[in-house]
């Protein structure tokens, strides 16, 4: 089953409040074969710790909407 654009729309409206206390936000790019491409913004496009902010939390949240998600990445 594909992964529905509703779904990690809805996902990342959860994230992005976590992310703007930071100073940065995310946007979806694009869903490819069940991955989900994003883009940091502002503070965490260039911050150290984007990595581990993508797997332990977008990934995470987004793995509980999407169930058939196979990963996160970010894209420039």
């Amino acid at each position: 089953m594909a992964i529905e654009n509703t779904a990690v729309n809805e996902a990342l409206e959860q994230i992005r409040p976590i992310l703007q206390r930071d100073g940065g936000d995310i946007e979806l790019v694009d869903i490819v074969d069940d991955v989900v491409q994003v883009r940091l913004q502002g503070h965490c496009a260039g911050c150290p710790g984007a990595r581990m902010t993508l797997t332990h939390v977008v990934q995470q949240i987004l793995q509980q909407a999407c169930p058939d998600l196979k990963g996160v990445e970010a894209v420039e």
